[in-house]
């Protein structure tokens, strides 16, 4: 009788599995069946990435020499990654020659590793932001759609864009996601928002209308690994909760679950935070430590419109987020208070 084959699992490399979402990424991998690999720095924490299934692969993204040899010595000879997500990226840093740095040329580096280790992987997903976009329609509030031209106005979005651009010249296979405010347990940004509501202080800038739009970090993570499995390479997508918000919805949801009665809304002028980014951001260089607020943060803030049409993924891989953001806003602040942040 002849012997059973024994299907071996996919693999999958996760690329930045350090970071504030690469550990959602690395856990629905492994609810999925994968046999997953964390893509970390030697200097990246793993309080995170407990799990004993993991597999880690140590990269030095400042010797892009050893990339290639490192990918190789990963994985018997022969076998490469079938799905890898790059994760990886910088939000703010201390000198903005770094966003370049490390959102584009680490990418491009790895890329090139990944050609001459003869391990290109079937689909290759990046993490990327809808910043690549710029402000967009202030007017009518057009929703942001794949076809909407980038025009980025940080230099976040500038470095984001310019890695997409290298993917699209590329032979990578390649899915671009272009995820909108992302938050859940374990992020900092938002937490600043919760904890300044839970003193009793909203802070907004601007008096003009805003459209938030925000996505849940384990949403984030189920739409990747759907797109792997579904969508076709060489696309873009939009990723975001459907329905837009408010401040004051996001404000008046944060403060029932902190059980905040009274909150003081606070608005201010555009060349007040203008000014408070610049001294924040030069105050980050003096310290050798880069500041939530700066000149990038700024024009993030001011930003009128985040409105986004996600009507592509949805057609692509039934891209169908699960938590709004009532939910979501209850399950990290319920995070954070478990974990003595709030």
């Amino acid at each position: 009788m002849a012997e059973r084959k024994i299907e071996q699992k996919k693999k999958v490399l996760v690329v930045g599995a350090g970071g504030f979402a690469g550990g959602f990424l690395v856990k629905e991998g492994l609810d999925r069946g994968y046999d997953v690999y964390a893509g970390v720095r030697e200097s990246t924490s793993r309080k995170y990435l407990t799990d004993s299934r993991i597999k880690f692969v140590v990269f030095d993204f400042d010797n892009e020499n050893s990339l290639a040899g490192t990918l190789r010595a990963s994985l018997p000879e022969g076998e490469r990654f079938d799905y890898i997500i790059y994760n990886l990226g910088a939000t703010k840093c201390l000198n903005f020659m770094m966003f370049s740095k490390i959102n584009y040329d680490y990418l491009r580096d790895f890329t090139d590793a990944m050609q001459q280790a003869g391990m290109m992987p079937e689909k290759f997903l990046f993490i990327s932001s809808l910043s690549v976009l710029g402000p967009g329609d202030e007017k009518h509030f057009t929703p942001f759609t794949e076809e909407t031209i980038p025009t980025p106005n940080t230099r976040y979005g500038a470095s984001k864009l310019k890695a997409e651009m290298w993917l699209a010249s590329s032979e990578v296979p390649y899915i671009i996601f272009r995820a909108t405010g992302l938050y859940g347990p374990r992020d900092h940004d938002y937490f600043l928002m919760f904890k300044s509501i839970k003193s009793g202080f909203d802070f907004s800038v601007g008096y003009r209308r805003q459209l938030l739009s925000f996505l849940y970090v384990t949403d984030l993570a189920t739409a990747v690994y759907d797109a792997l499995e579904k969508a076709p390479v060489r696309e873009t997508y939009n990723v975001a909760e459907p329905r837009v918000y408010s401040q004051k919805e996001f404000r008046k949801m944060a403060a029932k679950s902190l059980g905040k009665r009274i909150v003081i809304p606070m608005r201010m002028p555009l060349w007040i935070v203008k000014l408070v980014s610049a001294i924040a951001e030069k105050w980050g260089v003096a310290s050798m430590k880069p500041s939530t607020l700066n000149r990038d943060k700024f024009n993030i803030m001011k930003q009128r419109n985040w409105a986004v049409d996600i009507s592509k993924a949805q057609q692509a891989f039934g891209f169908s987020p699960k938590v709004s953001l009532k939910e979501g806003i209850d399950r990290a602040i319920a995070w954070y208070k478990e974990n003595n942040w709030l």
